[in-house]
């Protein structure tokens, strides 16, 4: 006996009409994903953005609502289970971390991201616990395999957060492709993809109007068991690094989805797509077919996690844009209608509007993506990207549409029964809407005018580019040896490249015009992550041992590549092509992989911490550094803590190599290099004999080290570069009073330094008398590209400016002139003792204070004045300046005699200028 499918909002008649906590966020989140899209060129991770917008944060929270909706529908449990309060707390609590999430992530404020996490997965927990209490509280039925299947599902996605959040650390490879694919499969095949292949069995049918196949339960019953394994061994090859037992694992969650599959056949057999929804849904499920057998031949063939990871754009591209959004758009164009309820008319009145021109929306869609995917050129696949999302942004009109309209049709269906005539009116109302229903999906030339679009964007992407059409050449490029103007041998020149001690070696290829070019890139530097662009074609970024094929392509001219981690080109690290049988220039490619920028589809690249290559990277006027540009929001306290008596002669400190966002002047953001998140770092604070026991992590996303001028011993090991996730102690006896360097020391060090990885070691001499004030400045420079000063789109270090010396911001204590927006307070009469270090990396120092003088000088360990007396025993004297070179620093204590606004300067004027300049403000 054939058996029909219970109607989706049976039992459920308490989630009918508007949720605003239910039917907003999905939205909100949709429209955020659009906005990101259209402005992602100007948007820091905006790749990484786009990717959790839709799956994150709307397929997510749909996730949340309507597994619920469907238990209930299908359990026929008692509403107070799990009444609208509680689902609205989840759906809260879900809502802020993933908001938090989408902050903390771009932001590169980890805790900010963990926290996020958290919140999400306790949400999707209390979720997982709902489920479980109505799946208890259910009498014995049909499809409880379905609820089996959300079970599953929101088990998987917290293992999936834990590695998004350990990603957003910004590991190197193979690390970084390990949590890759651990964290986008478990989250996409398994919270995703469990949710929805639950769902269909039951939905499918029911959008399609017809009956369920028989064997619907029984295919879904044998193939959960072999989707939660398959999801196991993925889990456990990514954690071991072994690719074919993801690949195996990949396999036979394809081969359980292709079982599963069966049930949906004969119900569209029986009744083929005839409305919008059930087509946009068949079109997601197709293109996760193509999605998961894409992943599963790049795992298979890939040789290195740094090759998978490199071709996860295409992928994500079909995820994203062609399952998720479409399936998100199909689901919801059917099951709003439903649970907005309101009797037959205000149904169809809203489906009519979910299903205006479904066919040239689908067009667009897919037929937008098959282009894109396609090897055209990058104009066309903007031009084509901007139609293809304007097909899947054009439901959210639509769904305001019909929401309006419902709202519409209810007022006058209430109005009518206040006549008596009303039973006449509404049923003229539902007649209208029945007619229109489904005649907008199939009305002719909606085809036509979809394909005529997507020619229209691709003639367009071909003459904004004609050359990559094979057209023309391209401007600029006349007599560079084109590659169009250049026939292939069909021959391979194919060379080994070993990456070590900031060289290539070799660091100079021949290769005959017309030869494609293949370079094997081997990192065999032990203490940093290395990696080549050339021509445009960029390897992952390397590890220790590790190795990635670039494939330059057919080679026409000559070439330069280089390493793209800041400062490594400046240091050496350069490959130059020679095309033999060629003159031409060598061409200019992009200077970093933010070149790239040709699509809104292929988003999430999850590269949480790039490094572009250290160049400026954009011409244009370079930020102006003003004491009251803006307002300085975080500044940094110069006040020295007193020294801890009882702390014992051992210290004890970890010093942690973090990336993140600091501001350098008023307004003027920089991505730095830092000690424990903090520019300058630490001050280690202690006396002559003491031991420090210093443990140096490295959290960044490049080889870091330390050195501490406070200790003397042989630099080989404890100073020796870490590669990212690597630690060191490094352990010295302060044998010498005096305000000491600690540094990076790994090269290029005006890089490393100019980023902002130094601080202060403050060893006290045996006779260091008190004051009533101690403070701490530590003078450095910034040197900033000419573009990226934006928070939350902070550029890096610019290694050309620094390596020249020329500095755009100098500071006490890392921000330029925060000093004079919140002075250093004293009072008349009190001894106020200044500690100064010059960090550099370039400049001298001279300190000086406006209106006061110096009684006591202590420079590079012993004094000059103390109290006014002289290392002779002459009286009366006084300093005007402590003058200190990069490196160096002392202390000088003065007494302000009257109230008022004393400066601070570095009397190197042109300094003083540029930031390193503050207040004293003396009060009675």
């Amino acid at each position: 006996m054939r058996t029909t499918t219970s109607p989706p909002h049976a039992g459920a008649s308490t989630t009918r009409g508007v949720w605003a906590m239910r039917d907003r966020p999905a939205l909100l989140w949709l429209v955020v994903a659009v906005i990101m899209a259209i402005a992602h060129p100007f948007v820091p991770e905006s790749r990484w953005l786009m990717v959790h917008l839709v799956l994150l944060g709307a397929a997510t929270h749909s996730i949340m609502v309507w597994s619920v909706y469907f238990a209930q529908a299908l359990l026929k449990t008692p509403t107070e289970l799990d009444d609208r309060r509680r689902q609205s707390r989840r759906l809260a609590i879900l809502l802020v971390g993933v908001t938090v999430v989408m902050i903390g992530v771009p932001t590169t404020i980890w805790p900010l991201t963990v926290a996020g996490a958290v919140l999400v997965v306790t949400a999707v927990a209390a979720h997982f616990l709902a489920l479980w209490r109505r799946l208890r509280h259910a009498l014995p039925g049909r499809m409880r395999i379905t609820v089996h299947y959300y079970l599953a599902a929101a088990v998987f996605l917290p293992v999936g957060a834990l590695f998004g959040v350990l990603l957003a650390r910004g590991y190197a490879d193979p690390l970084h492709g390990q949590l890759l694919l651990a964290h986008s499969m478990l989250n996409v095949l398994g919270w995703v993809g469990l949710t929805v292949t639950g769902t269909l069995i039951t939905l499918w049918p029911t959008m399609l109007r017809t009956r369920m196949d028989e064997r619907a339960e029984h295919l879904a019953k044998r193939a959960l068991p072999v989707f939660g394994a398959a999801l196991v061994v993925v889990l456990t090859g990514a954690l071991a690094g072994v690719l074919a037992v993801v690949g195996a694992g990949l396999l036979a969650y394809a081969l359980a989805l292709v079982w599963w599959g069966r049930a949906l056949v004969r119900p569209a057999r029986t009744r083929p797509p005839r409305e919008f929804a059930p087509a946009s849904v068949a079109a997601a499920m197709i293109w996760a077919v193509v999605g998961l057998g894409w992943l599963t031949l790049n795992t298979m063939m890939s040789s290195t996690w740094g090759e998978l990871t490199a071709g996860f754009g295409p992928v994500v591209a079909v995820i994203v844009a062609g399952f998720a959004a479409q399936l998100l758009t199909g689901a919801m164009s059917y099951l709003i209608p439903v649970v907005l309820g309101g009797g037959p008319a205000a149904v169809r009145t809203t489906q009519w509007w979910f299903n205006r021109a479904g066919a040239a929306r689908l067009v667009l869609i897919n037929l937008g993506l098959v282009i894109f995917l396609l090897p055209v050129p990058s104009a066309v696949r903007v031009t084509t990207s901007v139609v293809t999302l304007a097909g899947l942004a054009w439901f959210i009109p639509l769904m305001l549409g019909a929401i309006r309209a419902r709202r519409a049709l209810r007022k006058e269906q209430e109005a009518a029964a206040a006549d008596a005539g009303s039973a006449e009116r509404t049923e003229s109302t539902a007649a209208v809407s029945r007619e229109q229903v489904r005649g907008p999906f199939w009305r002719g030339g909606q085809f036509v005018g979809a394909i005529t679009a997507l020619a229209v964007a691709t003639a367009v992407g071909v003459g904004m580019d004609p050359a990559a059409a094979g057209l023309g050449t391209p401007a600029g490029t006349a007599g560079t040896g084109a590659a169009e103007d250049v026939v292939p041998t069909g021959r391979t020149t194919t060379v080994q490249v070993v990456a070590d001690d900031m060289r290539f070696s070799p660091d100079h290829i021949e290769v005959p015009v017309g030869n494609r070019l293949v370079i094997e890139l081997i990192n065999e530097d032990t203490s940093d992550v290395h990696d080549l662009i050339l021509g445009g074609e960029q390897t992952p970024r390397l590890a220790a041992g590790d190795s990635a094929t670039l494939d330059a392509g057919v080679i026409s001219g000559s070439l330069e590549g280089w390493c793209t981690i800041v400062g490594h080109r400046q240091m050496g690290m350069v490959l130059s092509v020679s095309a033999v049988g060629s003159d031409g220039p060598a061409p200019t490619g992009p200077s970093g992989p933010e070149g790239d920028d040709d699509d809104v589809a292929a988003a999430g690249s999850h590269r949480h911490a790039g490094h572009g290559g250290g160049q400026d990277d954009a011409a244009g006027p370079r930020p102006p550094i003003l004491p009251d540009a803006a307002e300085v929001t975080g500044f940094v306290d110069p006040e020295l803590a007193p020294l801890d008596t009882d702390a014992g002669t051992v210290h004890e400190l970890t010093l942690t190599a973090q990336e993140v966002e600091l501001e350098v002047a008023p307004g003027v953001w920089q991505r730095r290099w830092t000690f424990n998140g903090q520019v300058p770092g630490p001050t280690v604070h202690g006396r002559v004999g003491d031991v420090f026991e210093i443990t140096l992590v490295n959290d960044g996303t490049i080889g870091h080290s330390i050195d501490f001028h406070a200790g003397s011993l042989a630099p080989d090991e404890p100073m020796r570069t870490i590669a990212p996730g690597e630690s060191l102690v490094y352990r010295f006896t302060a044998g010498m009073a005096g305000i000491w360097l600690y540094h990076c020391g790994t090269d290029p060090m005006t890089s490393h330094i100019g980023a902002g990885m130094f601080g202060a070691v403050i060893i006290e001499p045996d006779d260091l008398e008190p004051v009533d004030r101690n403070y701490v400045l530590v003078q450095s420079e910034a040197y900033l590209r000419a573009s990226g000063h934006e928070r939350g789109n902070a550029a890096e270090v610019d290694a050309d400016r620094a390596r020249a010396g020329s500095a755009d911001a100098v500071a006490f204590n890392g921000i330029a002139f925060q000093y004079r927006q919140q002075p250093l307070p004293a009072r008349v009469g009190e001894r106020v003792r200044f500690w100064v270090l010059n960090a550099g990396p370039n400049r001298g120092s001279s300190f000086h204070i406006v209106g006061s003088q110096f009684d006591t000088v202590f420079h590079e360990g012993g004094y000059h004045l103390n109290r006014g007396v002289d290392a002779f025993g002459n009286t009366g004297g006084g300093s005007q300046a402590l003058s200190v070179a990069v490196a160096q620093g002392g202390f000088v204590e003065t007494v302000f005699g009257e109230a008022g606004n004393y400066p601070m300067v570095s009397h190197v004027m042109a300094d003083a200028e540029r930031g390193a300049s503050g207040i004293v403000t003396v009060t009675e």
